[in-house]
């Protein structure tokens, strides 16, 4: 598997492991042949669209295109309102654009209308699969924040301003207790 790493930045040894982890995750939802992760040395600083992918049914398996894809954006800066790399992302401007670069799906600009868009699926808290959205009650509103599941009760997001695209464990009280929800982009198979 070729895994893109923006040059302009280094994977830290935990987020390295991290990768690891996740990559033998989502072998579980690709096919049954092993993949080696590695870094590509002359990765462009923006990623246009992860390739070479797990395989599911000929096509790439969309998880690991979602999950793959963010993590390429670790280390953003946060930035209210912001949904691009030269803007920097808020929460919702940044599951908008990871799903727009791995799925072609464009998600709304807010995460209370990302919870509530008909595209998408309702997810139980016990069945996340890496690459559903998952919604935090962060400002006393059920959707005031969105991230993205990368599996083993961790997820990806942009938390707030005067920090960067992290991934956290979303079974630490602090977002087990505010958890609202998950949803699922219907990509057929």
């Amino acid at each position: 598997m070729c895994l893109h790493v923006p040059t302009s930045r280094l994977l830290s040894r935990a987020h390295a492991g991290l990768l690891a982890a996740v990559i033998l995750t989502l072998q579980g939802c690709a096919t049954n042949e092993r993949y080696a992760p590695t870094a590509s040395a002359a990765a462009p600083d923006r990623l246009a669209q992860a390739p070479d992918l797990p395989m599911r049914s000929g096509q790439r398996d969309p998880a690991a295109a979602v999950v793959i894809t963010a993590l390429n954006f670790l280390g953003q800066p946060y930035r209210h309102g912001g949904s691009s790399l030269e803007q920097g992302f808020d929460c919702s401007g940044f599951t908008r654009h990871v799903y727009d670069l791995s799925l072609g799906v464009l998600l709304p600009r807010s995460a209370d209308d990302q919870a509530s868009a008909a595209s998408l699926v309702s997810v139980d808290r016990a069945d996340l699969r890496p690459g559903d959205l998952v919604f935090f009650d962060t400002l006393q509103r059920m959707y005031s924040h969105v991230g993205i599941y990368v599996g083993e009760g961790r997820f990806i997001h942009a938390p707030r301003t005067g920090s960067q695209v992290r991934v956290e464990d979303m079974r630490f009280a602090y977002w087990a207790q505010r958890f609202t929800g998950a949803r699922r982009a219907a990509v057929p198979d």
